[in-house]
């Protein structure tokens, strides 16, 4: 492939978008979270708050679990379906939009199970960032301005989400496994510029010196702007 992919999966409060962008910045490519969202929207027609409202959360999990023994897990349903806005259909779009972009683009995508989707992808990097809970907190309490037990609650919340939906969505796996990852690292140690290069070194040991190279073709590009997965 003519490109490469960071993924990266983050406890709430880790840093772990910070650290995304930052290696967007280092690397020259985009670094995609919600924007998953505006794209899978741009495809499919389906408004943007529905994939909003599912992001990397669980809705009426009894329901879908019957949608599930109903479909064919990783189909997309036709708009003339039920389900076509369901919760399954929304991840399977979004589950669509990220192997494209795993197959056309060099970028770094944030959360949505990307490592599970793109885990036969030879150009694939695929870290989680964690660390310690009075880390985290510190960092929530200082950019949202909350007290220190919304902070709490906000990351046991957050994370047990996050937890749910990437099991649901992979047939069981644990979010935190490192097994499933190529590296875990914990921000607080050395610090998230120093995760940033860590990974950047990470990714020219796994694919090469000339990887960072690689972004991509205009080819590749276009055919994502067809698609409606990249807009003009």
């Amino acid at each position: 492939m003519d490109n490469y992919v960071i993924t990266i999966a983050r406890g709430f409060g880790s840093g772990g978008k910070q650290i995304g962008l930052d290696l967007s910045k280092r690397l020259g490519i985009p670094c995609y979270e919600s924007q998953i969202l505006a794209m899978a929207s741009n495809y499919s027609g389906i408004k943007k708050d529905l994939f909003f409202q599912v992001d990397e959360k669980l809705r009426g999990y009894h329901l879908i679990k019957r949608l599930m023994k109903a479909n064919n897990k990783d189909d997309i349903v036709e708009p003339t379906e039920r389900s076509f806005t369901s919760d399954v259909n929304l991840y399977n779009i979004q589950a669509k939009i990220i192997r494209e972009l795993g197959k056309n683009q060099s970028c770094i995508i944030i959360g949505k199970c990307a490592n599970h989707l793109l885990r036969d992808y030879d150009n694939v990097v695929s870290v989680y960032i964690e660390a310690p809970r009075a880390y985290c907190v510190k960092s929530v309490t200082e950019k949202l301005g909350v007290t220190e037990e919304e902070a709490h609650n906000m990351i046991y919340q957050t994370d047990k989400y996050r937890a749910d939906y990437y099991k649901y969505y992979t047939g069981g796996d644990t979010w935190t496994n490192p097994v499933l990852y190529d590296m875990t690292l914990n921000s607080a140690r050395i610090g998230r510029d120093k995760c940033a290069e860590l990974i950047i070194e990470y990714l020219k040991i796994k694919l090469g010196d000339d990887i960072l190279e690689k972004k991509g073709t205009e080819e590749n590009e276009k055919a994502l702007r067809q698609m409606g997965i990249l807009q003009e």
